[in-house]
């Protein structure tokens, strides 16, 4: 079972990985994801309406970036706010020991069409809440889209190369991700210092498309 996950949300996706991984996600059931986290089926439609959904986290990704713009300093531009907000999910959501869960994870989504397209909705939705978050700060509606989707490809970037190191680690050291320290650019690099790089390069980009 995953350290960071010792409440039920997290035992129900932690059990629902690994049978994905060791049976694949159509041969998996709901009652056998409850049955392996030591839970029942009623507790799993507590928390999710159906597998699909059991590792997308109840939407608390899209929570923590809404609460982020939010508490980004008023003078900060748009794109500097949404910076400050992936700034806040590297500390408090994507930190050292969820690496390895959530390489595992991409590999269970990217075997499968069906949770390949509901992760597209989610990252959909949470562009949307991002741009949202941004209207209500004050800034108008077109620039805050811009500054979400531009905010979303950096996260897409940040995200990739993160989960990659968890990959990279394993197979260079044979190093359990979770005592990784995270100081070796490449080989465990934490998810912040990730999507600043990676909004630079956006930046640069978009200042060269001028």
């Amino acid at each position: 079972m995953a350290r960071w996950q010792p409440d039920a949300p997290g035992r129900l996706a932690a059990a629902a990985l690994d049978l994905f991984e060791e049976r694949g996600y159509e041969n998996t059931t709901v009652i056998e994801i409850a049955e392996c986290a030591g839970l029942t089926k009623s507790t799993f439609f507590r928390y999710f309406p159906d597998k699909r959904e059991v590792l997308f986290g109840r939407g608390a990704l899209t929570g923590l970036l809404v609460d982020g713009i939010a508490s980004a300093p008023p003078e900060a531009g748009p794109l500097d706010t949404v910076a400050h907000a992936l700034d806040t999910l590297g500390r408090t959501f994507f930190t050292a020991d969820r690496r390895e869960f959530s390489a595992r994870r991409q590999a269970v989504l990217n075997a499968n069409t069906e949770l390949l397209e509901r992760e597209a909705l989610k990252r959909t939705e949470l562009t949307t809440a991002m741009a949202d978050a941004l209207t209500r700060r004050g800034t108008p509606s077109p620039t805050a889209r811009v500054a979400a989707k531009l905010g979303a490809l950096v996260w897409e970037i940040a995200y990739d190369q993160w989960i990659a190191t968890a990959t990279d680690t394993d197979t260079e050291t044979g190093a359990d991700t979770d005592t990784d320290t995270d100081t070796d650019t490449g080989t465990g690099e934490d998810f912040g210092p990730l999507t600043r790089r990676a909004l630079t390069a956006v930046r640069a980009t978009a200042a060269a498309a001028q």
